[in-house]
């Protein structure tokens, strides 16, 4: 049977996306099979262990964007020289432009006290939190959709935001809209913060390389 490259497209296509937001709505038939396919990702012992915050307020999505601002301005303090003048030119957020922002949460007690897979790595309910992401991202790709994670900020500042418990973890801010374009090269290389390894010198054969 053939292998249909359109996947593997849509690995290649997938942006964090920034600048290039247009604000437009997202038709909430879209919006429910995007998070569909978010849900469909697997999890360990079925637990499921994610929820989703859909934030539209203005005023909430304001505050939030001063407190990354201020969280950009602190990264930005511990860099110096040339290092310092690339990361002004990059653009970390597209808080407001965006149409709406998905906050994906981690609740290690969804399946409690017996979570199949989970007793010897502590954090294997974070990675299928990961996979649900990923499902997330490559289905907005697959409708012609944004979206761009937001990591400059602290968890706490976050549960506090949008009410979240202590005990559950809030994993990801992702930006999500209709865009402009999609650039062909990622931000981070296109500005020369870092470039991309060949795959070459991440695949080792039996052992970790010594």
């Amino acid at each position: 049977m053939p292998v249909s490259t359109d996947f593997y497209d849509l690995i290649r296509r997938r942006r964090d996306v920034r600048a290039e937001f247009t604000g437009e709505p997202v038709p909430e038939e879209v919006l429910h099979r995007i998070l569909a396919a978010a849900h469909a990702a697997p999890s360990v012992g079925l637990s499921q262990p994610w929820d989703f915050v859909l934030v539209r307020d203005r005023a909430t999505r304001e505050r939030f964007r001063e407190h990354v601002q201020a969280e950009r301005a602190t990264f930005e303090a511990e860099l110096a020289g040339d290092r310092a003048a690339t990361f002004r030119r990059i653009r970390i957020e597209g808080i407001l432009s965006s149409t709406l922002s998905v906050v994906v949460t981690y609740d290690p007690e969804r399946g409690s006290p017996a979570v199949l897979g989970r007793h010897a790595i502590a954090d294997a309910g974070l990675y299928s939190v990961c996979l649900a992401i990923q499902n997330l991202w490559l289905a907005a790709t697959a409708e012609g959709l944004g979206v761009g994670w937001v990591s400059f900020y602290r968890e706490d500042f976050l549960r506090e935001l949008l009410g979240i418990p202590a005990r559950v973890r809030p994993v990801a801010w992702l930006c999500l809209g209709p865009v402009t374009h999609l650039h062909e090269v990622p931000d981070l290389e296109r500005h020369g913060w870092r470039e991309r390894l060949p795959l070459d010198a991440v695949v080792h054969e039996e052992r970790y390389p010594g």
